[in-house]
């Protein structure tokens, strides 16, 4: 059963954990804390929490244990983002976006609707995108999306089988003592706290090569070239090497910023994707429009 979306997103899905609640909506507060009782009775009351069939649950809806429900995920005053995505390529099969630094490809923490997904669900009214790939939200540039459920698990295959090629350009410090190009390889597991990544000793599961584009100066401009798609590895591996990305607020340590503090965007551009179409075998190859000096 294909759900409703409400402003472009899905809802999500949750089966009822085991406890004594009365009502659907007391095992919700007590489920998510954080999120207030009026909120809930408020989507509630605007069809937006469904059961298994897709039907409104009222607030007085009794609580039954492993019932699976439907919600839609909200964040009261949402921060909106005032940076515009632009669409370089868009068919029955694929969409290209150029993102713009700050805005989350997906929703999470304190994003729902300003969301890169979100908005082009609205933009082009197809609940059908998926992203195939992902960059941070402080990234900007290229972002692949299938658009049609039919031939989604051809193009996620060369994500799986690391058949694109992704280019990356970034500034940072200088390392006038490295040799160029080089290739870092380590092993990436997840950091402490959970939102950061951290090099560990073992096999390495992770693998940047690292060209240098301009060296004049103290920012040098690079070209990154991540061979495998590890969460964080070319931020992790510049900083590992010497030269964290200009701007991070994560490597080499973690730096506090205020959510509407667009000031400093992270020197890190998502520029090109190329690869063999698995449908019809010719050679796509995307740029992004975007550059470090004029990106927001």
């Amino acid at each position: 059963m294909q759900l409703p979306t409400f402003n472009g997103l899905a809802a999500s899905t949750l089966q009822l954990p085991p406890g004594n609640w009365n009502t659907v909506l007391d095992c919700l507060c007590a489920h998510f804390a954080a999120i207030p009782r009026e909120q809930w009775l408020s989507r509630m009351q605007r069809g937006r929490v469904l059961d298994a069939q897709g039907r409104a649950l009222d607030p007085a809806y009794p609580y039954r244990a492993e019932m699976r429900i439907h919600y839609y995920r909200e964040i009261a005053d949402e921060i909106r983002i005032p940076f515009v995505e632009s669409i370089l390529h868009h068919d029955e099969h694929l969409l290209v976006a150029d993102k713009p630094h700050f805005l989350p490809v997906t929703p999470s923490g304190g994003y729902v609707e300003e969301t890169l997904l979100a908005r082009l669900i609205r933009r082009f009214d197809n609940p059908h995108l998926v992203p195939l790939h992902r960059i941070d939200r402080g990234t900007a540039g290229l972002v692949l999306f299938s658009t049609s459920p039919q031939s989604r698990a051809n193009y996620q295959a060369l994500f799986r089988d690391r058949q694109i090629a992704k280019r990356y350009e970034a500034i940072a410090a200088p390392l006038p003592e490295r040799q160029f190009p080089l290739v870092h390889r380590s092993r990436l597991v997840a950091g402490e706290p959970f939102v950061r990544m951290q090099q560990v000793d073992g096999l390495p599961n992770s693998e940047t090569r690292i060209e240098v584009i301009n060296c004049a100066g103290d920012e040098w401009r690079y070209a990154l070239f991540p061979i495998s798609g590890k969460k964080h590895q070319l931020r992790v591996h510049m900083a590992a090497l010497g030269a964290p990305i200009h701007n991070d607020d994560f490597y080499p340590q973690m730096a506090e910023r205020a959510p509407d503090d667009y000031s400093r965007p992270l020197k890190l551009l998502a520029q090109r994707l190329e690869f063999v179409d698995p449908l019809d075998g010719t050679l796509r190859r995307f740029e992004s429009r975007l550059t470090l000096s004029d990106s927001p």
